[in-house]
């Protein structure tokens, strides 16, 4: 408990508004599918995300159960908690969301969990060991340096970030979980890029790059090494900014359902893509639940222009399109143009 209490405050940290926008977007509405977030070392990527999860109020799962499930919601939970759930037996205890970090050595095995084929032949029934997607429902999913994950492992996981659910088959038998997570990524485009098939299934994608301001940059060395003098009082002084962005949150996600947009709005989407050639509907969808989210997150219930043009920044960059030889760059005057 002492160690959550020193984790560097979510509202310490200096500038890199994007990155912090794109991480509570997806804390209020984990469909909108993760965040990738590119940049040199030592801009505060690692932190923003632990800072983020301490940043969230407990919530209630059920005793005992290795996917934590919501006794809330029994539409997301396991078989297991189901029962127990329609039975009345269910016990239950109250949780912080974490960060499950996933290593870039990590297996197919690792990651979606292990069945005991012998002891399904011997005794007739499954025996599931989990792995990281067990442990990583309702809980945030960090992978440091994802562009050195293997291609399949991350195919894996992008494909239960989208479904919310793990199944793993080994000789006809397959097993099934809920695995609901906020998926976020970070790399260093020196050290190599994903590939554009991977990279357009990340939800949101931010660039980070050190302050160029010196105001800036002289604030981030300031807090860090008060920070790093006395944590304790440091944590102190941001509590207040942390419970007002906690509340802001969990009001968005009451507010979430109740977010509506026009035909307008649906139109200008539309011809966004078209007019900068976005290949697929992908970023169509996303740009549109990513402009309620947005919404939600301001307190409003009707999506506005102005979500348009925050979600076309989160959404569209990473997946302009490629020409050879040249890096897809999206002209955001053009965007502003479209949404008028």
């Amino acid at each position: 408990m002492e160690n959550i209490k020193r984790q560097y405050p979510f509202t310490a940290i200096v500038g890199q508004d994007n990155m912090k926008k794109a991480l509570l977007l997806n804390i209020i509405n984990p469909s909108l599918g993760g965040v990738l977030i590119r940049g040199e070392k030592g801009t505060a990527k690692s932190t923003a995300v632990r800072a983020l999860a301490d940043l969230l109020p407990e919530r209630k799962e059920i005793s005992g159960c290795k996917f934590h499930c919501n006794p809330e919601e029994i539409s997301e939970c396991c078989d297991e908690c189901v029962g127990l759930i329609e039975s009345g037996d269910v016990t239950k205890h109250k949780g912080k969301m974490r960060v499950v970090d996933l290593p870039v050595s990590a297996t197919e095995d690792r990651v979606v969990g292990t069945l005991d084929i012998e002891h399904a032949i011997k005794m007739g029934e499954k025996k599931f060991e989990s792995g990281i997607l067990a442990e990583a429902n309702r809980n945030i999913l960090y992978i440091d340096e994802v562009n050195l994950l293997d291609d399949h492992v991350v195919d894996i996981l992008l494909d239960s970030a989208a479904m919310g659910v793990n199944t793993i088959e080994r000789e006809g038998i397959s097993y099934t979980h809920p695995a609901r997570f906020v998926l976020v990524g970070t790399m260093n485009p020196e050290e190599g890029d994903l590939r554009p098939q991977l990279l357009d299934r990340f939800g949101l994608v931010v660039e980070v790059m050190g302050e160029r301001e010196t105001e800036k940059r002289v604030e981030v060395i300031k807090r860090r090494l008060e920070y790093e003098d006395n944590p304790e009082k440091f944590v102190e002084r941001y509590i207040q900014d942390n419970n007002i962005l906690n509340e802001r949150v969990m009001k968005a996600k009451s507010l979430l359902s109740k977010v509506g947009y026009t035909d307008e709005i649906l139109d200008i989407v539309a011809r966004l893509s078209i007019e900068l050639e976005v290949d697929g509907h992908r970023a169509d969808i996303t740009m549109v639940k990513t402009a309620v989210t947005n919404a939600a997150f301001n307190g409003r219930t009707k999506v506005m222009k102005e979500d348009l043009l925050e979600a076309a920044e989160l959404v569209l960059p990473h997946r302009m399109r490629r020409r050879p030889f040249e890096e897809g760059v999206l002209d955001f005057e053009r965007v502003k143009q479209i949404i008028g």
